[in-house]
């Protein structure tokens, strides 16, 4: 094997990209991992829920994960984006922006790219005060005034969940509510309001939300908002290789990590909502674990 052929190639090098990373250079596989450096949760400064690391930097997570990886011999990273993989039935050839590299299986741990409505203030208060995720954050904000920019049965279920965290709690549908009149009744009975002004700005002070703006010039104050935002992936290229998607738009695998392609496998946000480091690791850990046994059981068979 020369060293631009390896066994496995891995597309993203964020945390489930990292955890598979390892799990292949302690099976002895010589492994790259190529990393265009944009990570979803880059806009926040704190991440939670995952022990060991509770309250850390993502960076400062990564930072460390991405130094012990690279103790093991057979792993290698670069600084690149792959820009297309062309399956060839035994082997898989990946082009980057600089260079062709060949592996035997193809992991996407590539990750999502949120897409921020059009709302002055949204993208600065991102991963700060406007959050996608109460496990990740909502202790922190637990009680405070907070609202819910989210509309119809997305914004019913982020009442149901939210409510828990706080007694302090708006709607903000940002437009005409589209909730049944079941949904209502409930909603009503944790008297949480719902607000349908068009939304103007959201006004911050370093991303510190402080208050939201309706196109009348009404406000109303606020601490913190959830809301889930749509999304698309980094990166087309599994589309391209003909691995197929879930009807929310995630890449769709089996329990072993295997897309709907031979030989290409996926973990982390690309693959599922529940977006928090701890899973993403857990995802990229057992990835790895089952691209070592295929690769085992193929050497064999030979």
């Amino acid at each position: 094997m020369n060293e631009k052929q390896f066994d496995v190639i891995i597309v993203g090098g964020s945390y489930a990209g990292l955890s598979a990373a390892m799990t292949l250079g302690r099976s002895l596989r010589k492994t790259l991992i190529i990393d265009s450096g944009k990570p979803c949760n880059r806009f926040t400064p704190h991440s939670h829920n995952f022990i060991t690391q509770d309250g850390n930097s993502p960076s400062k997570i990564s930072s460390l994960a991405k130094e012990q990886v690279l103790q093991y011999s057979t792993v290698t990273f670069i600084s690149d984006v792959v820009t297309d993989v062309i399956n060839k039935n035994d082997f898989f050839e990946v082009y980057t922006d600089s260079e062709k590299v060949q592996a035997k299986k193809i992991l996407f741990a590539s990750g999502i790219k949120d897409l921020f409505p059009d709302i002055k203030g949204f993208r600065e208060c991102w991963g700060k005060s406007l959050l996608h995720c109460p496990y990740c954050h909502g202790y922190e904000v637990k009680g405070e005034k907070t609202g819910i920019l989210a509309n119809g049965d997305i914004g019913y279920d982020l009442f149901k969940l939210i409510q828990n965290w706080t007694d302090s709690l708006t709607i903000l549908t940002n437009g005409p509510k589209k909730f049944t009149d079941e949904q209502m009744e409930i909603i009503k009975k944790f008297n949480v309001s719902v607000v349908e002004k068009k939304i103007k700005e959201i006004m911050h002070v370093e991303g510190q939300l402080e208050k939201v703006v309706f196109t009348n010039d009404t406000s109303i104050n606020l601490t913190v908002i959830y809301s889930k935002v749509k999304f698309e992936h980094n990166t087309s290229v599994p589309e391209k290789l003909g691995c197929e998607f879930s009807e929310d738009n995630y890449l769709s695998i089996d329990f072993q990590n295997k897309t709907t392609v031979k030989g290409v496998y996926a973990a982390g946000d690309n693959t599922n909502p529940l977006r928090t480091v701890a899973r993403a690791t857990s995802e990229g850990n057992k990835a790895g674990i089952f691209i070592n046994k295929v690769l085992i059981d193929e050497e064999i068979i030979k």
